[in-house]
């Protein structure tokens, strides 16, 4: 029985990232970086999601891109809400993906090892 719904959940899941990315595309505010929408995590019940997202920059512009984020959230979810056939719109919190900082930073520690044993 968890089959179903969780092929259910990622196929919500990913209708909801592709929603996602094609609004923060089209925002105006010049806060927001270099944007990319990694992916979601939708609850069981459809009442929240978290929205994975990374971007590149320095720390000023991950902060201004949050702050930029949080203050479209409405709009994006009202974008959800008339796109799809869900029982319920999500609620959006945004999130910066851990894991591209993982990666960049297994990759720096890669690098470094590299460099080592050369000399």
């Amino acid at each position: 029985m968890s089959k179903p719904a969780s092929e259910r959940m990622r196929k919500v899941n990913e209708l909801l990232r592709e929603v996602v990315a094609e609004q923060t595309t089209e925002l105006k505010d010049p806060r927001i970086g270099f944007l990319t929408i990694t992916g979601v995590d939708t609850a069981p019940n459809l009442r929240n999601a978290i929205v994975y997202y990374s971007v590149i920059g320095d720390e000023e512009q991950h902060v201004e891109t949050a702050r930029a984020l949080k203050s479209a959230a409405p709009r994006i979810q009202g974008a959800i809400g008339s796109q799809t056939r869900l029982k319920y719109t999500p609620v959006l919190e945004f999130r910066v993906d851990p894991s591209i900082d993982e990666g960049l930073r297994m990759d720096q520690l890669l690098q470094t090892l590299k460099e080592d044993g050369a000399q």
